[in-house]
This record gives C-alpha cells, structure tokens and sequence, in this order.
C-alpha cells in the first residue's frame, strides 16, 4: 500500500538528492542523443534503430537515451507532488503548474527552438519542454482530485491512448491540427507553408506526468524501495508479455531478422512519438527498478549528476546551443559544409539531402558528447548557487 504523506512533510527547500542524481543521468543521456542527431549521419541519413541499416553500437546509442523523456516527465509530476508536500494548498499550486506549464512553451517557442535551428525564423520543434508545459497545465486541473483518481487518469491515459492510433489527422478536417498535436504528431501548416513539427503529442506524456504526481508519496514512503521495484518489475514484465504476443501497446510490429542480434534490435524497437503503452513500460518500468540505487550513490559521479539534476531546465537549454555550436565548429574546422548547421531543424526533417557527405564515426560523437558534458557542468554548478541564494 502507497502510504499517504502528510502536508509539509518537507521544508520548503529541501531537495532529495537520489531524484536530483537520477534527473542529471537522463540529461547526460539526453546530450548524447542530441550529439549523435548533430554529429553522426543516423541524426539525418537513417533511422539508428532500424536493424537492417543499423550497427549495434548505433542502435545502442540511440536506445538509451530512451529512457530521458519518461523518468524526465514523470519526474515532473513527483516534483509536483512534493511542492503540495512542502506546503503549497492545491490552489497554490495549480496556479504554480498553470503559470509554469505556459512559461515552458513559451521557452519551448522561442529560446529553445532558436537552439536547435540557428536561423529566423526557425521550424517550431514542438519537443520535450513543449510536451512537459502542457502536461502541467494538464496537471493544474488534476491536483485539484484526489491522488487516487489522478492515478486513475494516468493508468488510462498511458494504457488506452493506443486505441486511439487508427484516427488520422486528415480525418478530422479542421481539427486536424489540434489532433496531431494531442495524439496524432508530425507537420502543422499555415497556408501553404510548414510551420511545426509536433515530435511530442502531448496527451500520452499527460498520463506520464500524472503517473508521477500520483506515485510522489512513494518517494517519502518507508516502502518506497519495495513499491518502486514492484511496479516497475510488473511494467517490464507487460512490456515482454504484450510485445511478444504483438496485438495492442504498439502500432509497430515486430518480426524475426536474419540474425538473433537483429531480431532483438526489431524486438525492442517500440514507438516514441507518441510514446506507446509498451515505450513507457519498457523505459519507465527500468528506471523505477533501478531508482532506489539512486538514494545510495555516492561520489565524484554522484555529485556530477547532481549539479546537472538540481537545474534541470537551465542546463537543458544551454546545452542544446552548446551542441550546436560544437558541431557548427567541428564540422568547419575538419573542411565540412557547414551549410546544415543554419535552419538545421527544417534541413532536418524537409531537406536531409544538405547533409550529405557530412558528419564524423560514433567515436567523435562520444568524444563530443564528454566536451559538451564538461561544458554544461560550471553551468550547473553557477546557477545551481544562484537559485540557493535568491528565493526568487
């Protein structure tokens, strides 16, 4: 049983260090991908986790960094949660979420979205923060229920919103937009012209954030570690159930390779935009297993991946300008065009053909992914110091 927690079992500043550590593990990761999308040609020649083109340590290094948008949202919702346990009323902090939650897309919009293109005006790449935004406005009319139905809200949303996979934006006329925005994903227009990319649909990472918000007490309960590795135990266990019999939580289905590595790599190649039901049991469900770890770590790396998780949204904008511009200079200074590294979003996803002949072995994009960890980590380090002085 998930024990209660009273209000302001917190002090208002106080911070649990395992869910810092394990925040700064997903944004390291989250860096890596961005890298390899910058440095390496499975960024735009090809799909990384599409066996037939794909090497094992490409396929790998696109993998992992699954686990970074999932534990990134659900984390989002404890955090929520542990606001309400620190002292804030349910109105308090809905407003918190509501005011929150619309500060990120406007951030997603403007500051961010220049990162990514380098160029004005810029494709909107409607991503994470975008999806994280709305999730908590989302979850500003959920606080206002009881912990339990917001569970049930999350239950549903996450193990249902499959169902709603064979409706298609072109389906729905004028609300097509809407639809590829809350489910569907891919290009919005204006007119003729394509003015977003919607990466993150935003309504399965609703069901996320909500998921945890509703498991926050866990993370103050005695039983946290024996909760923790039951549910995500059980979310594995359901994703190589249904996975294998491959009839609902996917809409990609799998079969057998030419080789058992193959076959493996088709296997776990589950659905992110939107996340499946089988994405965030095969992601989320590893993570809550490995979470009580987390409380335990101790050390250099320990303290590495606190600084980067105790300022989660400031080192996650910097660090997508600091891997722009790390690629802009290394593909110039090794005499590659750097003709991609402007308007890179839209060359991205309408113009992949700019990069051809570009990009460096999955050597360097590891390389480069160590440079640009050390780069975020003063700025970590400096505004981490900034928010324990200033309330503000």
């Amino acid at each position: 049983m998930i024990a209660e927690t009273p209000p302001r079992a917190l002090a208002p500043r106080t911070r649990i260090e395992g869910l810092d550590i394990m925040r700064g593990l997903v944004i390291a990761l989250m860096a890596l991908d961005h890298v390899r999308d910058y440095f390496h040609a499975s960024g735009y020649a090809y799909d990384p986790l599409d066996p037939l083109r794909t090497t094992a340590v490409v396929y790998a290094t696109r993998w992992v960094t699954h686990f970074c948008a999932p534990t990134f949202v659900f984390l989002a919702g404890v955090s929520a949660w542990l606001q309400g346990a620190k002292g804030k009323e349910p109105a308090q902090l809905s407003r918190f979420l509501l005011t929150r939650g619309l500060w990120l897309i406007v951030v997603e919009l403007t500051v961010v979205g220049f990162a990514w293109a380098f160029w004005l005006p810029f494709l909107e790449f409607l991503q994470v923060i975008w999806a994280i935004g709305w999730s908590m406005v989302a979850l500003a009319a959920l606080v206002r229920l009881p912990r339990p139905i917001v569970l049930g809200v999350a239950a549903l949303v996450i193990a249902g919103h499959n169902l709603l996979d064979p409706i298609r934006a072109e389906q729905l006329g004028r609300l097509a937009p809407l639809w590829t925005i809350i489910h569907g994903g891919g290009f919005l227009k204006y007119g003729d012209s394509v003015v977003a990319f919607a990466a993150y649909p935003i309504l399965p990472w609703i069901g996320v954030m909500a998921l945890g918000y509703g498991l926050g007490a866990v993370f103050l309960s005695e039983n946290r570690d024996r909760v923790l590795r039951t549910l995500g135990g059980t979310m594995v266990v359901v994703f190589l159930v249904l996975r294998a019999i491959d009839v609902y939580g996917d809409p990609g289905h799998w079969r057998a390779q030419a080789s058992w590595s193959q076959t493996v790599m088709a296997f776990m190649n589950v659905q992110k935009y939107p996340p499946s039901l089988l994405y965030v049991c095969a992601t989320l469900g590893p993570m809550l297993l490995v979470a009580p770890l987390f409380n335990r770590l101790k050390g250099t790396l320990a303290e590495i991946l606190r600084t980067y998780g105790a300022v989660p949204l400031m080192v996650y904008v910097c660090h997508i300008y600091i891997v722009h511009l790390v690629a802009l200079a290394a593909h110039a200074a090794t005499g590659q065009s750097v003709d991609g590294m402007f308007n890179t979003i839209h060359d991205f996803l309408l113009e992949p053909q700019r990069f051809a002949g570009t990009g460096f072995p999955i050597g360097i994009v590891y390389l480069a992914w160590l440079v640009v960890l050390a780069a975020i980590f003063p700025i970590g380090v400096w505004w981490g110091a900034v928010k324990r002085r200033r309330r503000d």
